[in-house]
This record gives C-alpha cells, sequence and structure tokens, in this order.
C-alpha cells in the first residue's frame, strides 16, 4: 500500500513538474517573440539621411574630461546641408583648445586640417554665464562611434571615441 500511494505521490509531482515546465517554456517564448519583433522594428538611423535643417542631437565621447558643457546638457546642434553634417558644441572649459576629426597620430602630420575653436558665451541654470570654447565637427555618420582627437593646453595630442545621435528637429 505504501509503494502504491508512493508512486502516486511520485507520478502527480512529475506530472506537475512536466505541466509546469510545458507552461513556462510556453510562456518564455511569448516573452521572447515579442522582443524579437521589437528589435526588428528598430529603425537603423545611421542609414537614415536627414533632410536639409537645423537638429539638437546628443553628443557623448568616452571621457568624463572631454564633453559638452553642462548648461547644454550634453546637447550639441546639428546642421544637415546638402547631405553634409555639422555639428556645433560648446565643451566645458577652454582646456580643448583644438580638434582633428580622425586620430591624435594624423593630425600632428603636416597639413592636417585642424579644427579651431569659437567663443562660445553659455548659461548655466542659476544664470551665471561663462566663455567657453566651441566647435563645429563635421560628423560622418550618426548613432556610431567616431574618432575626434583633441589637443589640450599641455600640447599633447589625444584620441577619443565620439558619438552624435537622437536628432531632433528643431523649429
Amino acid at each position: 500500500m505504501k509503494k502504491k500511494i508512493i508512486g502516486l505521490v511520485c507520478t502527480a509531482v512529475l506530472a506537475g513538474v512536466m505541466l509546469a515546465g510545458c507552461s513556462d517554456k510556453d510562456k518564455s517564448q511569448d516573452a521572447v517573440e515579442p522582443s524579437m519583433e521589437k528589435v526588428e522594428d528598430k529603425v537603423d538611423t545611421s542609414a537614415v539621411i536627414l533632410k536639409d535643417g537645423t537638429y539638437t542631437v546628443d553628443f557623448d565621447t568616452d571621457s568624463s574630461m572631454f564633453h559638452v558643457s553642462e548648461a547644454c546638457d550634453g546637447k550639441g546642434i546639428l546642421t544637415v546641408k546638402d547631405g553634409e553634417m555639422l555639428l556645433h558644441v560648446s565643451l566645458a572649459s577652454k582646456n580643448i583648445v583644438n580638434l582633428f576629426p580622425g586620430l591624435a597620430e594624423d593630425a600632428k602630420k603636416d597639413g592636417a586640417e585642424i579644427l579651431e575653436p569659437t567663443t562660445d558665451e553659455v548659461t548655466y541654470s542659476d544664470g551665471i554665464t561663462e566663455e567657453v570654447y566651441g566647435f563645429d565637427i563635421p560628423v560622418p555618420v550618426l548613432e556610431e562611434e567616431f574618432d575626434l582627437a583633441l589637443i589640450g593646453t599641455k600640447g599633447t595630442w589625444y584620441d577619443h571615441k565620439v558619438t552624435v545621435s537622437n536628432p531632433q528637429k528643431t523649429e
């Protein structure tokens, strides 16, 4: 009698585990399928060509020392004309004196086209204004990293990776 009861209990437990396993599997498939559809629906914005105009964009770098002024909330102004993209960013200070679209090694070569700064005035949320350097940077692609070298007040070129993303048309 004990063997029959143990056998029935084991069978019931095994059946429950099997049914629960099937049920979880179905649920996990349901969870995976919608997320796969969402990935397929995403638009590859690097392949999108923006219409001529002006856009606010996010400007991200690989360095905490090289970034947009906090008064600009991490944003720059992207101007698109005839398919060419030019980004203006106001940096955090006047410590970065030149930029180069490419690698530091190439920036050191004779004839390299170094980007010169503009003097921008930024206004912080507390109303204080400050002069900082700004730069007009050619943007080869959106949503993907590209090389941008910089030279600071100490005279040394450094390689950095930057990303321009999330274009929002300005009115």
